[in-house]
């Protein structure tokens, strides 16, 4: 039986055979940990990494759940790519299931009217 770190590196390859950020529509990937999660712009064609940000980021007085914080992040850096210029992306989940946080994210980058 294979351990789940191989079973995400599956599907990550055979997520990335499909999806590739270019510079007109770049690639915005997501790294989720147990504490904590962060969201990259790549673009593919020239191979760098056009701007990211992480939750620790977002330091607040008053306590929030980590979904929560998932979406004020999506907030932030949708608002932060837009001032880039970038309004159209591919999104990567990066073998994640799309629920819980990685869905947050996605909803508040969405909100900030970045389209995927």
């Amino acid at each position: 039986m294979k351990d789940k770190h191989t079973k995400l590196k599956k599907r990550i390859k055979s997520i990335r055979k499909k999806i590739f950020g270019v510079q007109e529509r770049p690639r915005l990937f997501v790294k989720r940990s147990n504490k904590h999660i962060y969201v990259h712009v790549a673009n593919d064609e020239l191979g760098k990494v056009i701007c990211g940000m992480s939750d620790m980021s977002l330091k607040s007085q008053e306590k929030k759940t980590k979904r929560e914080l998932s979406y004020e992040l999506g907030l932030k850096f949708g608002e932060l790519i837009l001032g880039k210029g970038i309004n159209k992306i591919v999104f990567d989940r990066k073998g994640y299931k799309y629920h819980g946080r990685v869905k947050a994210l996605a909803e508040g980058i969405r909100q900030a009217r970045v389209n995927f």
